[in-house]
């Protein structure tokens, strides 16, 4: 079997805990190409599992998770220095803090 021809991308995947420490289902996570400021967004399901493909790996990416009751995540960055083809980012949310 021939290895796969590189194609200069990447995949980032983890899950998104609530505040409970238990997968958020539900959550949206969103993924920003910091060069070109766009940005996709994956909804979790149960398991509170996401992923995105075809990242490239020359970008540096920003991930944060947010749940519909105004939770969010850090941001984390996947940055180009990480060289997995395959990055395990997990994000966890936090509850909103009113100002």
């Amino acid at each position: 079997e021939k290895p796969k021809k590189d194609d200069g991308t990447r995949v980032v995947r983890g899950t998104v805990r609530g505040t409970d420490d238990r997968p958020a289902s539900g959550a949206v996570v969103k993924v920003k190409d910091t060069k070109t400021l766009a940005i996709r967004s994956f909804i979790t399901k149960d398991d509170g599992a996401y992923s995105f493909q075809g990242l490239s790996i020359g970008t540096d990416y920003e991930l944060r998770a947010e749940a519909s009751d105004g939770a969010q995540s850090a941001v984390k960055t996947l940055s180009v220095y990480d060289n997995r083809r395959e990055a395990v980012i997990n994000l966890r949310l936090e509850a909103k803090k009113n100002n």
